[in-house]
């Protein structure tokens, strides 16, 4: 049974294990809960045993315009409706903002519509240096130019 919260009291480290696969430096589960604790909006999805199985966060001004940086589901426990749960109670607790916004690979776009989002340009920095040895990618550039 997964129940959902939008606190992070009693997670610990213990709670956030296996997030970030398949990131060139996946988070530890200390920064992991760092995250969590300075974002502004959070809303996690708890196992029977109290383990985070999914979470998706926002950082807002909390009067215009929020960012959701961060949707991730546990692998085993995807395509149970847990991501687009979470989607809908977060969107739920940003309803009154003008903008939310969130990037995205153009293979999840998809699933963002399903929630009102609309496809739009952006731009990004991305600073990969330190995450990797090597720092040769145009992205990895680190005066932000």
């Amino acid at each position: 049974m997964i129940s959902y919260t939008d606190s992070i009291e009693n997670i610990t480290e213990e709670n956030l294990q296996g997030f970030f696969d398949g990131w060139i430096r996946p988070l530890s589960p200390s920064e992991h809960l760092r995250v969590l604790e300075n974002s502004d909006y959070v809303v996690l999805a708890i196992d029977e045993r109290n383990n985070v199985v999914g979470f998706i966060s926002a950082i807002s001004d909390g009067i215009l315009c929020a960012y959701i940086p961060l949707l991730e589901v546990l692998p085993k426990h995807r395509s149970r409706g847990i991501g687009s749960e979470l989607m809908k109670r977060m969107l739920e607790r940003l309803k009154k903002l003008n903008m939310v916004d969130l990037l995205c690979d153009p293979e999840l776009q998809p699933f963002y519509e399903r929630f009102g989002m609309e496809k739009a340009c952006g731009m990004m920095i991305r600073r990969y240096c330190g995450q990797t040895e090597a720092c040769d990618s145009p992205n990895s550039r680190d005066d932000g130019l």
